[in-house]
């Protein structure tokens, strides 16, 4: 069973987020990344599932060159071979295009993702690609296992509760908690992941459909106003005029 994981790389969430050139880019400088979170749930479950049934592993990553430390944390968690799509990943409509080009040349039984990035919370690539490549997609699964060979059986979120669908491969696939606990690397996986391979591939030439025009930060909060315990009339004014929910 060969299993595709797409990983993105993403800003910490303790980092400081800055922008430039009138709030149209982002700022780079002094920002820490890190694998998706929502991905190594993907990565961990397709590790899980090729140490059980056998297989292969590969993580595909649509990014840059800065993108490389994160990918090797990958394969020191336990891919086997990395491939990097060597491209800004544009919107999710590109990075859809790319990760469709590189499945369908692997012939890949299995493509696993997070439901979401936590940059962009965008909650699209994973659709995309099925529809793409003709395949079914299921999202957002909580948890995953092989029935047999050929098929995968996936607990889903709907409404009010919870849907357990089964599925022939080949399949998409987001993941989200709590499929699986997330691995970290140990010395042994980050000593062999220096040798293993990463293969760095051009783009299609699949546009963009969507671009970023500006970005902005959320207001600031406004200051806590302590309100006397007797004064309820206050409260009700309050949350009428200024913060508008009643």
């Amino acid at each position: 069973m060969k299993i595709l994981v797409c990983i993105s790389n993403v800003p910490d969430t303790t980092s400081k987020i800055n922008f430039t050139g009138d709030n149209k880019n982002f700022d780079k400088n002094g920002v820490q990344y890190v694998i998706n979170p929502w991905d190594e749930y993907a990565l961990t479950r397709a590790i899980e599932l090729k140490e059980a049934k056998g297989g292969s592993v590969t993580v595909l990553n649509v990014g840059e060159a800065d993108a490389e430390p994160n990918i090797r944390k990958a394969l020191a968690i336990g891919a086997d071979d990395a491939i990097r799509v060597n491209a800004h990943p544009k919107d999710a409509y590109f990075v859809a295009q790319q990760i469709t080009a590189v499945a369908k040349e692997g012939g890949y039984d299995m493509i696993l993702m997070g439901k979401e990035s936590i940059d962009y919370n965008g909650f699209q690539v994973h659709n995309m690609v099925g529809e793409m490549m003709g395949i079914p997609s299921v999202t957002p699964a909580f948890k995953l296992d092989m029935v047999d060979d050929s098929t995968a059986r996936l607990e889903r979120e709907i409404e009010g509760g919870k849907e357990v669908v089964e599925v022939k491969l080949p399949f998409v696939a987001s993941a989200q908690q709590p499929m699986c606990e997330p691995r970290i690397p140990n010395m042994r996986g980050i000593m062999t992941a220096r040798t293993k391979p990463l293969k760095v591939v051009e783009p299609t030439g699949a546009e963009a459909k969507s671009e970023y025009v500006n970005y902005s930060k959320p207001e600031k909060k406004s200051g806590v106003k302590m309100i006397d315990a007797e004064n309820a009339g206050e409260v009700i004014k309050l949350l009428r005029n200024e913060a508008k929910v009643l």
